[in-house]
């Protein structure tokens, strides 16, 4: 099961000094609730907890990056996006595993999957008994998709007024958080589907 699937891209802050991560869509399928959590729940203290706890990830997983980058001998600078007419470089996107320890931030521990794809990082957050190879399988085919029919490299504020297009994708490849076996022939029907459906 995904607990939560999240885009992010670094930006810089309005010094010039720092970089920060800046979540731009998030999708939680889980609960954090707890019976035996003493604090108070409601709505809003929920989604503010929530979406403090995916920036969490999202600097985690920026993180992650940077020390991938530096091991590998190649700079941890920002690629800046390319044009539309180029083909998305899948193939030399930057994937990643690592685990959260209970409370930092979930309750309990979950396990990250995170995908780059030149300033753009795609994360699935998942239960630890997850099938990673599986996550990680579907987390590529997201990338492409998402990158494929929402041209998403152009401007990240552009994805801030497509999240029903995002929502398509997700219901069709990862339903209610479930990470589906699907072999080619299944995936190109899905794809049909999809376009027929973004087309409207």
């Amino acid at each position: 099961m995904v607990y939560a699937f999240l885009i992010h891209t670094p930006s810089v802050a309005a010094t010039g000094d720092a970089p920060f991560c800046r979540v731009l869509y998030s999708k939680v399928f889980g609960s954090e609730k707890s019976p035996d959590d003493p604090r108070p729940h409601g709505l809003e203290r929920d989604r503010l907890l929530r979406k403090e706890q995916l920036l969490a990830v999202a600097r985690q997983a920026e993180s992650a990056w940077k020390l991938l980058q530096q091991a590998s001998g190649r700079p941890s600078v920002d690629i800046l996006p390319q044009s539309s007419d180029e083909p998305i470089p899948l193939h030399d996107a930057s994937l990643g595993v690592f685990r959260l320890r209970p409370g930092d931030p979930f309750q309990e521990a979950k396990v990250a999957v995170w995908l780059r794809v030149l300033s753009l990082s795609c994360v699935l957050v998942c239960e630890p008994h997850e099938n990673l190879l599986l996550a990680e399988n579907t987390l590529r085919l997201l990338g492409r998709l998402l990158l494929e029919h929402l041209k998403l490299l152009s401007s990240g504020s552009d994805l801030l007024l497509r999240g029903d297009r995002i929502e398509l994708i997700l219901g069709h490849f990862l339903p209610q958080g479930q990470l589906l076996f699907l072999n080619d022939q299944f995936v190109q029907g899905l794809e049909k589907e999809l376009s027929a459906s973004l087309c409207r």
